[in-house]
């Protein structure tokens, strides 16, 4: 396992339509534990293929630490509520932004067995599947923000 580099805003990876996987090679496994191994050393809930510079259509999250998971060719089948808050990402460090997203989402996709999976979630796992499936789509949070990025220091500022 190997940590890759994160790709940032403005490469061209992270403007493109990824491919679907057809099928699972020991290459792909590979990948899967090494976007694992970055997304934690970044300190990350959840990394897109894209942003290692792979346009496939392959999404790792882990938003408690304890629940890591992967979604191979993921969709979203239903959202409903809302909820507005503060967004960042590792393609686009040390910034966060407001944005809006479904309060909760359920996807289909494949596990790293391609076997089908269904995952449902509320809050920061509803937010964070959004984001990263919206990076399969070379859509960044920053074209969905409402105002400006700030500096995560002015934050945690804010939260003293």
């Amino acid at each position: 396992m190997a940590l890759r580099n994160i790709r940032l805003e403005g490469d061209e990876a992270l403007s493109v339509v990824c491919k679907p996987v057809t099928k699972m090679t020991d290459h792909m496994q590979e990948l899967i534990d090494d976007m694992f191994d970055t997304m934690y050393e970044n300190n990350g809930v959840g990394l897109a293929a894209p942003q290692v510079g792979v346009l496939k259509r392959i999404v790792v999250i882990d938003v408690t630490g304890e629940d890591p998971m992967v979604l191979i060719n993921p969709r979203i089948v239903e959202s409903s509520g809302e909820q507005t808050g503060y967004e960042g990402c590792l393609s686009v460090p040390g910034k966060s932004g407001v944005v809006t997203r479904p309060y909760y989402v359920k996807a289909l996709a494949l596990d790293r067995n391609m076997q089908e999976i269904t995952v449902e979630g509320t809050e920061l796992l509803a937010r964070c599947i959004c984001h990263e499936l919206d990076h399969l789509d070379g859509i960044m949070y920053t074209t969905k923000t409402e105002g400006p990025l700030v500096d995560n220091s002015e934050l945690l500022d804010d939260a003293d």
